[in-house]
């Protein structure tokens, strides 16, 4: 084979004149001079645009934080009063304009901003459509996604603005009960009545049973037996309501006073008094054991007898059944029969005598 020529080599480019350096410099120079004047003005109106914004989101986040904390001292203030520890719970309140305070932060630096950012974008002339379609359509793939967090969170902040339970409140939420030891935005925790701790998702919060609003029934059943007179029993049940009714601390859990709904139930054994009190909310039970305590002392001094207690003395005790004693006829007390014989034993059967042959 031969040898492979060599390759030309192709044309060298000119250099360039001085007369087309200068021409190019000057058209550079020319469409600078031409834009400068609009990229200072995107550029003074985005520095603008972040300076607001940031003095702007200052601003507002100032103001929720300086509302947080005169809604915190009104508390406190509140707490030092008479009715301080009926109607205000300095750490619900607390906790509460807290989490208001924090939501509201969030949101306010993400509208702030977020308007900032897209107003910047703007002043560049870039089309926003595709980007917003973009952020929308990711918006919706996030939702699906984190649809139970996005849930808890919104479930708990409207929780937290309706004022629905709070920090010291006895709730029933359906999947759990207990007192209410901390409100957060995606789950509650409550304290069980035997000292384990639940957190419950607000989201899986169907139903609140708030036991610690408004007021509490105290509901208490006096089983008498029902030869008692219901006129007497009232007299000592009022009376020991009245005096109750008169002694601390009761005379402050007490709400309204007690009283006495009548017959509960009527059996031939026993007959129900029904006894019901307003209290503070929280203390029904309290007022339930201690009204129960007064009434079976009153009962006791006044001999009326509650059904289940011991008999009362000079009582005549029921006649002894003279049929206790006698035992159940028995078919095995008679040797002839059925029975008898059956369960007789066999008798053992005699050995062959050796001296008989065939």
């Amino acid at each position: 084979m031969s040898p492979s020529a060599p390759p030309t080599p192709g044309p060298t480019p000119e250099p360039a004149t001085l007369d087309e350096a200068a021409d190019r410099a000057n058209e550079a120079a020319g469409w600078v001079e031409q834009n400068w004047s609009t990229w200072l003005s995107i550029g003074l109106r985005i520095l603008l645009i972040v300076v607001i914004a940031l003095v702007l989101r200052h601003v507002l986040r100032r103001t929720i934080t300086k509302l947080i904390a005169r809604m915190n001292r009104s508390a406190t203030a509140v707490e030092g009063t008479a009715l301080g520890g009926l109607l205000v719970n300095a750490e619900r309140r607390r906790q509460r304009s807290e989490a208001i305070g924090s939501v509201l932060r969030s949101v306010t630096s993400f509208v702030v901003l977020g308007t900032a950012a897209l107003m910047a974008l703007g002043a560049l002339n870039i089309n926003l459509a595709p980007l917003l379609a973009s952020a929308g359509v990711a918006g919706v793939a996030l939702g699906f996604g984190a649809r139970n967090l996005v849930t808890d969170f919104l479930s708990g902040v409207f929780m937290i603005l309706e004022d629905q339970y709070g920090v010291g409140d006895t709730i029933d939420a359906g999947v759990a009960s207990g007192e209410v030891i901390e409100v957060g935005l995606r789950v509650t925790k409550l304290r069980g009545d035997d000292g384990e701790i639940w957190y419950v998702r607000n989201g899986e919060v169907k139903r609140i049973g708030n036991l610690s609003q408004g007021w509490a029934t105290a509901g208490v059943d006096v089983t008498v037996r029902p030869t008692e007179d219901l006129d007497r029993v009232r007299d000592v049940i009022t009376a020991v309501a009245e005096k109750m009714a008169k002694e601390d601390p009761w005379a402050e859990r007490l709400w309204g006073p007690v009283e006495i709904l009548g017959l509960d139930s009527v059996l031939l054994e026993s007959m129900t008094v029904r006894v019901s009190a307003k209290t503070m909310p929280g203390k029904a039970l309290g007022v339930e054991r201690e009204l129960r305590w007064r009434i079976k002392q009153a009962f006791d001094a006044a001999g009326i007898q509650i059904v289940g207690g011991l008999p009362l003395v000079g009582t005549e005790a029921a006649p002894a059944d003279p049929s206790a004693g006698v035992a159940a006829p028995s078919a095995l007390a008679s040797p002839t029969s059925p029975q008898s014989l059956a369960a007789a034993p066999i008798a053992p059967q005699q050995p062959p005598n050796p001296n008989l042959t065939k």
